[in-house]
């Protein structure tokens, strides 16, 4: 959530970075109900205080003095009551256009709609020459036997996979390689629930928006999380930590539920967009300091891209231009990894910064060295992913012959095997 003093102060910047966003809000509205609430406030201080005035006056007023007062007493309750239902009214009103006004985005971020309009950073790795013709994963997965789209389809609809034999070793490997690497560097893995309050899913900034890719269980207030950043962010809600405990690094790896609604007709084939994945997701709780959260972000992505360069496989870094990115980030860096198949990268990671707008809403505090309890910074980020990349490995390393090499930090995984071949899994059902 945003600031209210610094929306009272400059509604303009908020209005403006709306705007960037493309979010249709009034800022203007929020400002003008914020003004109403606090002139009803002050109104009904008022007449408590001349309630308290009163009562003590009592004391002393003759017999029908005190009938008066008693009268008067009566009509300003009445009045606080009636004047506190019109504030709740529009207190509620403001509370809810608060939380659809978008964290602005920093200065830095690249203006654009859509993710045509993000500026790269970075290319990593070699990409295979042009004029070469891959099989794309699903030709690759279904000849060696690791991959079955139509059962899994039979059983749990479109948008869903099975993953078989040296298909399954290779998810799990890597997701244990992104995993381990996170507890080298010191990363406190916690593993935790992914069926949610609707209170985690506003916290981090999911809803009010974002209702219609999350599958819902209305009749408990829940939801399937559609990434590990909702409950790992969500944890420490309304604690207050000491200076000294921060950062918070937290790692942890969940499968991940999102409906993509609105996704129809786009990469329907094969498992670049399914309902279902895993994911190692990590989470940073920090001092509210700009820089800090500026190099945490920088951190973040370089953790990512030693599992990337582990896997073997080339990709580039991005700055998610404002339009694509969301409301609660100020700034957010996608990782895209070569997918031989499509002929150009396809989104594996992303890892974005909040600043304060995350720990205002889930009352993420600190108490810095003067004492003073201030609101965390909080970010997070891939990393790594499946099956995207999956997707990635199984395309960049296959072999003319229809084998797919093993990038060697996996070989351990695949008990000293290099290469994957066809295996003894059922061969995949038709269509």
């Amino acid at each position: 959530m945003i600031d209210l003093r610094l929306m009272r102060e400059n509604p303009a910047a908020f209005q403006e970075g709306a705007a960037r966003k493309h979010v249709d809000v009034d800022v203007g509205e929020a400002v003008e109900l914020d003004a109403a609430a606090r002139k009803q406030l002050a109104a009904i201080e008022e007449l408590r205080a001349q309630r308290k005035t009163a009562g003590k006056e009592m004391a002393n007023a003759d017999a029908a003095g005190k009938e008066a007062i008693l009268a008067a007493q009566s009509e300003r309750k009445e009045e606080i009551q009636r004047r506190e239902a019109e504030h709740r009214g529009v207190a509620e009103a403001l509370q809810e256009l608060l939380l659809r006004i978008p964290n602005p985005p920093l200065g830095c971020v690249p203006d654009g709609k859509t993710d045509e309009d993000n500026a790269l950073v970075r290319e990593m790795g070699d990409v295979p020459a042009a004029d070469e013709t891959p099989r794309d994963h699903v030709d690759l997965g279904a000849a060696l036997g690791v991959l079955d789209i139509p059962r899994a389809a039979a059983v749990a609809g479109s948008r869903n996979y099975a993953l078989l034999g040296d298909g399954a070793l290779l998810e799990r490997a890597i997701l244990d390689l992104g995993f381990s690497s996170m507890l080298e560097i010191g990363f406190l893995p916690v593993n935790l629930p992914v069926l949610v309050r609707d209170s985690a899913m506003e916290g981090t900034g999911y809803f009010p928006g974002g209702e219609d890719q999350a599958y819902r269980v209305p009749q408990d207030g829940m939801s399937l999380a559609g990434t590990g950043e909702v409950p790992l962010t969500a944890l420490y809600g309304g604690e207050i930590f000491d200076e000294m405990d921060l950062p918070i690094r937290l790692v942890t790896e969940t499968s991940c539920y999102r409906r993509e609604a609105g996704a129809a007709g786009r990469d329907t084939r094969g498992l670049y967009r399914v309902h279902q994945f895993r994911k190692v997701e990590q989470v940073v709780l920090g001092p509210a300091d700009d820089a800090w959260s500026a190099e945490m972000l920088e951190e973040i992505v370089g953790n990512a891209e030693r599992v990337m360069a582990a896997l073997e496989v080339p990709w580039r870094v991005v700055d998610v231009c404002a339009g694509d990115l969301g409301a609660p980030p100020v700034r957010k860096l996608d990782i895209e990894a070569w997918m031989p198949s499509r002929g150009s990268y396809g989104e594996t990671h992303s890892a974005s910064a909040f600043h304060e707008y995350q720990a205002r809403r889930l009352g993420l505090r600190y108490r810095d060295s003067s004492g003073k309890v201030r609101f965390c910074h909080t970010l997070n980020g891939t990393v790594v992913a499946t099956p995207r990349t999956v997707i990635a490995v199984l395309e960049c390393h296959q072999r003319p012959d229809g084998s797919v090499g093993i990038p060697g930090a996996l070989h351990a995984a695949f008990g000293g095997r290099t290469v994957i071949e066809p295996g003894r899994a059922p061969a995949p059902a038709d269509g």
